[in-house]
């Protein structure tokens, strides 16, 4: 049974950061694209950032240079460090696994950047 299990969020001040883990069971991380989601109230999920199986990254304008998705493939895990945080970062942020047929998500993890 795949699993994907993100933590690590929480209730951060405007400037400040997190780092969200994602840990994998039941696959591989290593050999998928592993994707950063959020979904804030009363908006859509929207995209993150990405890191391939080549370790490409890739990341959404408005977090580009604030961001930063990286793996430890010895924890199976994939992270997501956030810097300089900002209020509409606030969101329940997503892990997802995909590969050319599979594609597997978690269940999320509340981060709230608010003074």
């Amino acid at each position: 049974q795949v699993q994907l299990v993100e933590s690590g969020g929480g209730l951060v001040q405007p400037g400040g950061s997190l780092r969200l883990s994602c840990a994998a069971s039941g696959i591989r991380f290593r050999i998928y694209t592993v994707g950063w989601y959020r979904q804030a109230p009363g908006k859509q999920r929207e995209w993150v950032a990405t890191i391939t199986y080549g370790d490409f990254t890739n990341y959404a304008a408005p977090v580009k240079g604030r961001f930063t998705i990286s793996r430890d493939n010895a924890e199976n895990t994939v992270y997501l460090q956030m810097n300089s945080m900002k209020p509409e970062d606030t969101a329940v942020y997503y892990c997802n696994a995909r590969s050319a047929d599979e594609d597997y998500w978690g269940q999320g993890t509340q981060v709230t950047v608010s003074s």
